[in-house]
């Protein structure tokens, strides 16, 4: 197996297809990544700009370069020593376009006599022998939305909306409304989804339908194309997205690896606390985000949780600090009463589906609670079981009221053999993704740096030596597990996170400036404020495009003053004015400046300790796309905006020319650290080949990270506003081996032994030390 020592990640779309991603390829590597790491690449959704949604995986989309394009990608690739990750999508197929997708489009026409039936997770029985499609809108004025279906070119058409029609059932002057009737699928509306779907979906996104690749033909014909990339040395390795929403993972990963010949494969996989990855499974690891909450957070001041906490709860009206676990759980159970109430009674009916004596009277009540207390994504049973347990114990100590039911139905989830006990594994995830990550994580905004994907918002901060033993098992555990400090999924980029890490700082200045802020263009929800507040500072100076944009995903997905299905139109107002007043209220920019004066330089600092610690500690580093500069982003699609690539080029062969940056707005800086350390990393593999944790002493021991890897040793100020407060470094110093070291960033010598700190981080924050003979004059 050939292992990345570092990925960069590229979003492959229309507007930069494969050959663009070609003619970056000598950038990628003077930078200093290992391998090209591509975003889903098999044919989408005209338009999408994401990938996620393929509706063809026989084939590499056109729009994206087609098959010749992802030819001159690798190879381009090739010419430069770069490996190639690509991300593939195994668990759905998109079809809001149903006519661009043939097996959807065979389904739809021939329902349960086509062959694409089986592809297709459908409870026929519950859609009486029918797919329900959720497309009509609101009957108006007692006018049926089926009137306004149409036949056009034999097929049925609903405005945009194109459908088939089954041979033989439009041939006798019927009316469209008669026709639709008769086929193998029921146009409804869209309101319905939510409790009468009938087909498994990614998510509660009906545009996304489940296919069961565990059907060992359905996995044979979807991963066709993507078999050619091994035979014929076009790619290295997969990134495989949403695995838990796969019947069976662990199998699922067996079957990859015996087509691509036992190659390096990641799992997009979220990990909660101290949760394991399955030993079992033919994976390296993840794609990261375990690793950016730890990073993060061994930079949080923990002496600002009490204050924040406080501020917090005033935003509330008072009262004790609001519970994670409390607000998960009721962010998940309107979840599982919401959007995928569809899911989970359809684990109810596959409930009685064997042996329904066993389960007589278990409600889909009793069945959403487990499914919210459950506190991991899911188990793999028979692994997880204590996890099913725990999620009992806990359904029976919210509800007691369901106790017998929750006694009852546990039997059955425990048995792997079972459909109701393979629904749920599938069903869990989706319950918590859409409770935490998209809904809670936009309620719970004392602090912006903690609530990103794959965290634990309850975790304020990590100590540095807990840092270091996280690191350790991760080198002993998962060496080639991917990391990340942002992704295409990321709620803010990492250098927002950065930046608000350092309210921490100064809690008592923060409160006081949002106060001020809410004061000059109230809203009338507190929490939201703190958060749109926080994505300004954090972003600042975005645009006023892209602030709006945020303002209104933000408070939808939050769902406390507006909704995505009933927008409040006078509060959507109040926000857009929010959001207006940084731009043009002269009082609301003077609070801004202030502010971000006192912020700005130190969320800089973070920024380089965060990238060099992402970049230098155990597993295989993953730069996102245009992250070697300020990544400034703020949640999708805001971070797939287009990278300039020309600057950065010019930006690193000024760098190698010489050139000693400021750390300024310009992130230049950056770009010093991310290559520098890249580079080293790549070329120098026998200095990365163990993790232990420097200590430093003196005054200000616990300002600085620093760790061993075996011979390049990483230093990283952390809480720069308190040193900076506390009068700098003063005697602080690490010991080293009497050796002489150069730090790779500003090619200063040092001698070993004892280095203070002041010196070692005279220039910059951070610094990269190797032996001096390792270092060409």
């Amino acid at each position: 197996m050939r292992v990345p020592v570092s990925t960069y990640r590229l979003q492959i779309r229309e507007s930069f297809d494969l050959r663009s991603a070609a003619a970056v390829s000598r950038y990628v590597h003077d930078l200093g990544a290992d391998w090209v790491y591509f975003s889903p690449i098999l044919t989408a959704e005209k338009g999408s700009d994401h990938g996620y949604d393929v509706t063809d995986h026989a084939s590499i989309d056109p729009a994206r370069g087609g098959a010749y394009g992802f030819a001159a990608a690798s190879a381009a690739a090739r010419e430069v020593g770069l490996g190639v990750l690509v991300d593939i999508v195994p668990n759905h197929v998109g079809v809001a376009t149903p006519a661009q997708s043939v097996w959807w489009w065979d389904l739809l026409a021939h329902g349960r006599e086509s062959r694409y039936a089986e592809a297709f997770d459908v409870d026929w029985e519950f859609g009486r022998g029918k797919v329900r499609i959720p497309v009509l809108g609101d009957d108006t004025e007692g006018a049926s939305e089926l009137d306004k279906l149409e036949i056009v070119a034999g097929e049925l058409r609903y405005f945009d909306n194109r459908f088939p029609i089954a041979p033989g059932t439009a041939d006798d002057g019927a009316s469209p409304a008669e026709v639709h009737a008769r086929q193998n699928y029921e146009l409804m509306n869209w309101r319905r989804a939510d409790a009468e779907l009938n087909y498994r979906r990614f998510f509660a996104v009906n545009t996304l339908a489940g296919i069961r690749v565990e059907t060992p033909w359905v996995f044979d014909e979807s991963h066709v194309e993507i078999a050619r990339w091994f035979s014929e040395g076009l790619a290295d390795g997969l990134r495989v997205d949403h695995p838990d929403g796969l019947a069976d993972p662990g199998g699922y990963l067996d079957r990859l690896a015996g087509v691509t010949a036992n190659a390096y494969v990641l799992v997009e996989k979220i990990l909660e606390g101290d949760e394991p990855l399955p030993t079992s499974w033919a994976t390296s690891g993840t794609t990261g985000y375990d690793a950016l909450a730890e990073i993060d957070r061994v930079l949080v001041d923990p002496a600002g949780r009490e204050r924040l906490d406080e501020l917090d709860s005033r935003l509330r009206g008072g009262g004790d600090t609001v519970s994670w676990t409390a607000l998960i759980h009721t962010t998940k159970r309107s979840i599982a009463d919401g959007i995928l109430r569809s899911e989970v009674l359809r684990i109810e009916r596959d409930l009685g589906s064997v042996a329904p004596d066993e389960v007589g009277g278990v409600t889909a009540d009793a069945i959403a609670e487990v499914l919210t207390c459950f506190p991991v994504y899911r188990s793999y049973l028979p692994l997880g079981l204590h996890h099913l347990h725990e999620a009992a114990e806990l359904a029976r100590h919210h509800r007691p009221d369901l106790a017998d039911e929750v006694g009852r139905l546990l039997p059955v989830l425990e048995n792997p053999g079972h459909p109701a006990a393979r629904r749920f594994q599938q069903t869990s995830g989706m319950v918590m993704a859409k409770g935490v990550e998209d809904t809670a994580f936009y309620r719970y905004t004392r602090l912006g740096t903690l609530t990103e994907v794959g965290a634990d918002p309850s975790e304020f901060a990590v100590a540095p030596e807990e840092f270091h033993a996280r690191q350790a098992r991760r080198h002993a555990n998962h060496p080639a597990s991917m990391t990340t400090l942002s992704t295409h999924d990321t709620k803010r980029g990492e250098d927002v996170r950065a930046r608000l890490s350092v309210l921490a700082e100064i809690p008592d200045e923060w409160a006081g400036a949002l106060g001020d802020l809410r004061e000059l263009s109230p809203l009338g929800d507190g929490p939201l404020e703190s958060l749109l507040w926080q994505a300004i500072i954090g972003s600042w100076p975005a645009s006023r495009e892209r602030l709006h944009a945020y303002a209104e995903k933000a408070s939808r997905e939050a769902g406390n003053s507006t909704a995505w299905t009933a927008p409040a139109e006078d509060f959507e107002t109040r926000m857009h004015a929010l959001i207006d007043s940084a731009f043009d209220d002269e009082r609301v920019a003077a609070v801004l400046d202030r502010l971000l004066g006192r912020i700005t330089a130190a969320g800089w600092s973070n920024s380089l300790a965060a990238k060099l610690l992402q970049l230098t500690a155990p597993g295989v580093p993953d730069v996102y796309q245009g992250s070697e500069l300020w990544e400034t982003s703020l949640v999708d699609p805001d971070n797939r905006r287009e990278v300039d690539f020309g600057l950065r080029a010019l930006y690193l062969a000024a760098i190698d020319g010489g050139s000693m940056p400021e750390v300024d707005e310009t992130g230049v800086a950056k770009l010093l650290v991310v290559s520098r350390a890249l580079r080293t990393r790549r070329d120098h593999p026998e200095l990365f080949t163990r993790y232990v944790g420097v200590p430093a002493f003196g005054a200000r021991a616990d300002n600085v990270v620093a760790f061993d890897r075996g011979g390049a040793i990483t230093v990283a100020t952390r809480l720069p506003l308190g040193l900076a407060r506390d009068g700098g470094w003063d005697d602080t110093i690490i010991e080293l081996a009497g050796r002489p070291v150069v730090d790779v960033l500003t090619n200063r010598r040092f001698d070993g032994g004892t280095i203070p700190l002041s010196e070692l981080l005279a220039t910059y924050p951070v610094a990269l030390l190797v032996p001096a003979e390792t270092v060409q004059p």
